[in-house]
């Protein structure tokens, strides 16, 4: 099982350099299923807003693939190498996640060994828990049950 989480993922120049580093192929071939934030809605992920921003960190449109929360079905069993959850509200974007039960799925891509990148809110959940993370997020949808991925035993402090 391969993590990368950091709190400034591809929009460090650093950070984007050790992400290049531990890929298990280049950048251009890797294809990658790109879990935008809370705020991302069926009409930007049509618009290839998402798949532009991947692009200019060195993906190539034809392995870029945006999830839509109101399609999980699409996104599952899909030859790809990467899965990227990237920052925004950490309560609104695993939320987002959990309603379409699309949790099981990514736990299951990482297990069968898709290389799972975390950006700040994406490192978060993939922690056995964001309780914590409730003093730097805002709650946004009245989360109750703050058990998340359990991809990683331990607690990140992104912020």
């Amino acid at each position: 099982m391969k993590l990368i989480l950091s709190s400034c993922d591809f929009s460090n120049g650093e950070s984007r350099e050790v992400i290049y580093q531990n890929l298990p192929r280049p950048i251009e071939a890797c294809r990658l299923l790109y879990i935008p934030n809370d705020r991302a809605c069926p009409e930007a992920i049509a618009s290839d807003v998402y798949c532009v921003r991947m692009q200019e960190f060195g993906f190539t449109k034809e392995n870029v693939i945006v999830f839509d929360h109101t399609r999980p079905d699409a996104f599952r069993n899909l030859d790809i190498d990467i899965i990227y959850v990237g920052g925004g509200n950490t309560f609104g974007t695993f939320d987002k996640i959990r309603k379409c039960n699309f949790d099981k799925d990514i736990i299951d891509y990482v297990k069968a060994g898709v290389t799972y990148i975390g950006g700040s809110a994406g490192a978060y959940i993939a922690t056995q828990n964001i309780e914590h993370v409730l003093k730097y997020d805002d709650n946004n949808v009245e989360m109750t049950d703050f058990n998340s991925l359990g991809l990683f035993d331990g607690v990140i402090l992104c912020h």
